[in-house]
């Protein structure tokens, strides 16, 4: 068998049909990603004991004419900020090098439940703090598809161990464009589900109002299934909404004849020149499905990144305290020095420089005398980001956009000009803010042969709709 050619429904029914046993694609899938990784560092770590106790589970179930469920035999990769228990998860972090979750992350049980094996962790920016994966402490993730360059941030590992087809689907995380710019960037598909959607029960917190989980897949189809398996209310997070999931593969066919798509002219006229055609090449296939295809504004897409950047980075002070040096961390030696030499040393040997930044900058905007004029300020300018959506939606049924201003850029080529790469960010900034469903889908190459991403942008719950429109542009 071949994973690089597999999907969820080809798995199924290859198991169905006895033509191989979970056991042996599981080792199969293991194999191929341990011989695979020396060249993209997309993994920290694979789960084979766990993987193949999954894959025997689901061929027991077969042999027992059961249901083996929707994700039977389906090999996943899960980013190493989602708990996985007995399972170390670093968070691409020194400080976490050591740390063993005694729990299952939600998402994480429903994937297993639903027959899919967990074949590894996948490297991350640190704390999910980036947007390149050179961040994490454990190297940088290459993209397998534009050898030399970065994979996009800060979900790279997922988003390359789906690319290079060690994975068949993947999880990873999305506060502000970290499943939707790596999956641009590889050229696969990547959603960032509606804020409470998916259980953020067991999602190592970096801006808790902001981070989402989300999949990673070949296709639409595939990141359909892995959404509706891990998606619903869930009583160990009091943010997960208690919204019906609909079966999003039963609606993917439905036509699109009609819609009215809006195109937001502050994306358009940012996106560089290859980029930009590609879009445009995908507005007129749109034309072509029978859509309607206007322009529409977001005024205060401006403000976007200052926005983020306040909140973001606030959120993450609060979060990031809990690592001390006392409970999960690893703990640096000061010598018999005081409580407070222990934190200062373990936090400043632990952190990369990176999250450094964004705590201080957090720590900042929430001070006595700064929380007025920078956090409190942040909050209502992002009421009125999420304003301009909602107008939006009165007038279209979906948004198209640019996921990314450029393709994906050399390893190092930014790493040192921090405004440069939190540009990278600026269209998808907006939807995280916002709460939106949005996800990437490929929409062809650069001239120089580099994946460019096309953002769908639909209403709040509105997943359904955004597939169906991604999945009849991908079937054009």
């Amino acid at each position: 068998m071949d994973i690089r050619n597999l999907t969820v429904a080809s798995i199924r029914d290859s198991l169905l049909k006895h033509e191989y046993s979970a056991t042996e694609l599981a080792g199969e899938a293991l194999r191929f990603a341990e011989a695979e990784n020396g060249r993209t560092n997309a993994y920290l770590r694979l789960s084979s004991d766990r993987a193949l106790a999954v894959a025997a589970r689901v061929d027991e179930q077969i042999a027992k004419g059961e249901d083996p469920g929707p994700l039977a035999g389906v090999p996943v990769a899960i980013k190493d900020v989602i708990v996985t228990k007995g399972v170390i998860t670093t968070c691409g972090s020194k400080l976490l090098a050591k740390f063993v979750p005694p729990y299952d992350a939600t998402a994480v049980e429903r994937i297993e439940a639903a027959g899919g094996l967990i074949i590894g962790k996948t490297n991350c920016d640190e704390f999910a703090m980036g947007s390149s994966n050179e961040n994490s402490a454990f190297g940088p993730v290459c993209n397998p598809v534009a050898p030399g360059r970065v994979p996009g941030g800060s979900s790279g590992g997922s988003a390359a161990a789906v690319a290079q087809g060690t994975a068949v689907v993947s999880l990873g995380s999305d506060t502000g464009g970290s499943v939707r710019q790596p999956a641009s960037f590889c050229g696969v598909v990547g959603v960032n589900p509606t804020y409470g959607r998916v259980s953020r029960y067991g999602l190592v917190a970096f801006a808790s109002s902001l981070d989402h989980i989300g999949p990673f897949a070949r296709n639409v189809p595939d990141a359909a299934a892995l959404l509706r398996v891990i998606a619903g209310r869930d009583e160990m997070d009091a943010t997960s909404a208690p919204a019906p999931v609909p079966d999003y593969a039963a609606e993917l066919n439905g036509d699109i004849k009609g819609l009215k798509l809006g195109v937001p002219r502050e994306y358009m006229q940012d996106a560089s020149g290859d980029t930009a055609l590609r879009i445009n090449e995908a507005l007129d296939r749109f034309r072509q499905l029978g859509c309607e295809v206007r322009e529409i504004s977001l005024p205060n897409t401006k403000y976007a990144i200052d926005v983020y950047y306040v909140i973001a980075t606030a959120e993450a002070s609060s979060n990031l305290a809990r690592y001390d040096g006392v409970r999960y961390t690893t703990r640096a030696d000061v010598n018999g020095g005081s409580l407070t030499d222990m934190y200062r040393a373990t936090r400043g040997e632990g952190f990369g420089a990176e999250v450094k930044r964004r705590i201080m900058l957090g720590t900042y905007v929430l001070s006595h005398g700064y929380y007025d004029a920078y956090y409190l300020k942040a909050q209502k300018v992002r009421a009125l980001i999420t304003r301009d959506f909602a107008k939006a939606f009165e007038e279209v049924d979906a948004l198209l956009a640019p996921v990314s201003p450029f393709p994906a850029f050399k390893l190092g080529e930014k790493i040192n000009d921090p405004m440069q790469m939190y540009l990278s960010d600026i269209f998808t900034i907006t939807g995280s803010l916002a709460g939106i469903p949005c996800m990437s889908v490929p929409c062809g190459n650069t001239r120089d042969g580099l994946p460019v991403g096309l953002q769908v942008l639909c209403k709040h719950f509105d997943e359904a709709r955004m597939f169906r429109i991604a999945h009849a542009f991908e079937a054009k």
